[in-house]
């Protein structure tokens, strides 16, 4: 288990708890200190994650320990069933596709995943897709359409892969495709980001009627590295960037980027992924059946109204 550094005081003292309850028998004595020291860490953090700054969000977002789509998926989809391939060059790992149940809602899944361990981060791409990958999201948004099928995306990604093989495939090109379709799509079509949201890559899944995004999910036109890089020239001012940026999803809810907060547990979706799933199952479900109501051409003019408000400006 990864811990931050901001984490640590926190889980110091979940330690010595554990240690204790080891030792509890009959002395209440211990089971006074336990409940002290339980209080004392419900406390602490509930300090620690109230006074978050944007570059510690960012390292919440990027947890190992924190649930990925597959996480999600199991937890909220049942009868799920994969779809691979893209007809056209392979599949793409770092993209999961398919068709499952949200409860009784029959609906379309569209997931990035990282991987966990180095084997999977590896054959996935450390959730950076190819234009395959992309290809494949849009056959599976045809065949959605095609059934009238909603479409349910998650979005955790560092950004879409740049490298030379890629580039030769069409990259740019495929997730221009994927922005344009998802703006005809006839079905409901909601986005939730779990993670890190990554400049088009993140994009070319996320043109929905609904966006929603965890509590300490980051969503950007690039990483705080790669801003630092291109303006300071030096990647470690990271944190700087991060701030500049504002990438939080509070900062997003504020510009009118995403519709709604989903809240994590306390401290973050990886010290309760429990939690994390049922909650978000709960906000999809409740915009679903909103969304639901809609006619197939409503629900195509509010997707295109809602991208194009973006980027409002005013002159002087």
């Amino acid at each position: 288990m990864k811990i931050l550094d901001f984490e640590k005081p926190i889980y110091e003292i979940d330690k010595k708890i554990q240690e204790l309850k080891k030792m509890l028998g009959e002395d209440s004595q211990l089971e006074e200190e336990i409940a002290n020291l339980e209080r004392r860490a419900r406390e602490l953090k509930e300090k620690i994650y109230k006074n978050l700054n944007r570059w510690q969000k960012v390292q919440l977002a990027r947890h190992p320990d924190r649930p990925h789509a597959v996480d999600y998926i199991k937890g909220m989809v049942q009868d799920f069933i994969e779809l691979h391939g893209d007809r056209n060059f392979r599949d793409d790992p770092s993209i999961i596709t398919g068709l499952g149940f949200i409860d009784d809602y029959k609906v379309a899944i569209i997931a990035e995943e990282k991987g966990r361990d180095t084997k999977e981060k590896i054959w996935r791409n450390f959730g950076m897709p190819h234009p395959e990958g992309y290809r494949k999201a849009m056959r599976i948004m045809r065949l959605a359409d095609k059934f009238r099928i909603p479409v349910i995306t998650l979005v955790d990604t560092p950004g879409a892969f740049p490298g030379i093989g890629a580039e030769e495939r069409g990259q740019a090109q495929a997730i221009a495709e994927s922005i344009k379709l998802m703006l005809k799509l006839r079905v409901p079509v909601i986005t939730a980001i779990i993670g890190e949201g990554g400049s088009g890559g993140a994009l070319a899944i996320a043109v929905a009627n609904v966006v929603l995004a965890l509590r300490y999910s980051i969503y950007s036109v690039i990483s705080p590295e790669g801003c630092a890089s291109i303006l300071w020239r030096d990647s470690t001012r990271a944190s700087e960037a991060a701030e500049a940026l504002k990438l939080t999803a509070e900062d997003l809810f504020e510009f009118g980027i995403i519709d709604e907060i989903v809240e994590e547990p306390p401290g973050g979706a990886h010290w309760d992924p429990h939690v994390a799933v049922e909650n978000l199952k709960v906000a999809l479900l409740k915009h679903l059946k909103s969304l639901l109501r809609l006619s197939p051409e409503e629900l195509k003019k509010q997707r295109m109204a809602k991208f194009r408000s973006f980027g409002v400006f005013a002159e002087k």
